[in-house]
């Protein structure tokens, strides 16, 4: 099942904000459970991480792994922002 056309337009929306900032702490039980919530209250959610917090090769896997996390699907992500949406 692909992701649909209305998600794809909202989550490449320059309006869109980002909710949730991955700080040095890094992936933490309460970060996932505040996508979860997100996610659960709207769409989509817009993920931004720290510079410097992972390694360019390593971003997608992280980016990967917090969708497996959050039981969402990963929409769009560009250097330090990824979108997620849960269907």
């Amino acid at each position: 099942m692909g992701i649909p056309e209305h998600i794809r337009s909202l989550a490449n929306d320059r309006e869109l904000k980002v909710s949730v900032r991955i700080g040095r702490e890094g992936i933490t039980e309460n970060l996932i459970s505040e996508i979860k919530n997100q996610l659960g209250a709207r769409e989509v959610v817009k993920i931004k991480m720290n510079r410097g917090l992972f390694d360019r090769e390593q971003k997608p896997a992280v980016w990967q792994e917090l969708a497996e996390s959050c039981v969402a699907e990963l929409v769009d992500a560009r250097g330090n922002i990824a979108t997620f949406y849960r269907p």
